[in-house]
């Protein structure tokens, strides 16, 4: 089933609407939404080169849009649905704890999220739920998602079809070691 979407995701970056396809899945993909808007954008920046930077920038604008509807989500629903919850089985304290400790790193969790293969649905939907504040999840959303697609339309206007198997397959990896190595400074900076 995945696949058959995968497939037909990837067949709207040949329709002569592909700039709107694109809006809607990154846009639907920041908060539900299983297929990257990668996808689209890859076989578009190919075919359009010239078209790389505005293809991100609609990238980016739908994702951020998306993450709100994400933020909106675990707000709404976690109040009225899932505290309640919690508040009846005696475990709405340990929430308030968990809250407090994801948004303390929550400005890492967002970037994370936004430029790693981490699905970056559930982080915009916890941002929401934990009551992150909204400044600083629109600031990182855009940081992080900016980062993502203007790299990816980068790569691809730079070198083209020959850079797509390094993307598709180890993009995701080296924005992974990149996240790592920069969250590892600064630890070894604050504590040494």
């Amino acid at each position: 089933m995945l696949r058959s979407l995968y497939d037909r995701t990837i067949s709207l970056a040949e329709h002569p609407h592909a700039m709107w396809a694109l809006a809607i899945v990154a846009f639907v993909e920041s908060s539900f939404f299983p297929i990257p808007p990668d996808v689209l954008m890859i076989p578009m920046v190919l075919a359009r080169p010239s078209k790389a930077w505005l293809i991100a920038t609609v990238a980016l604008l739908a994702s951020v849009l998306g993450g709100l509807l994400g933020y909106a989500i675990g707000a709404f629903f976690y109040e009225s649905v899932g505290q309640p919850i919690l508040q009846a089985m005696g475990k709405a304290e340990a929430m308030e704890a968990f809250n407090t400790r994801f948004n303390d790193f929550g400005f890492w969790a967002v970037l994370t999220a936004g430029v790693t293969p981490f699905p970056y649905k559930v982080i915009t939907i916890m941002s929401g739920w934990t009551g992150m504040p909204l400044g600083t999840f629109i600031a990182t959303s855009i940081l992080a998602r900016a980062l993502r697609f203007f790299v990816v339309a980068g790569l691809l206007w730079g070198f083209g079809e020959p850079i797509r198997g390094f993307i598709e397959k180890r993009l995701g990896l080296v924005f992974t070691v990149f996240i790592a190595l920069l969250i590892g400074g600064f630890f070894l900076v604050r504590y040494l």
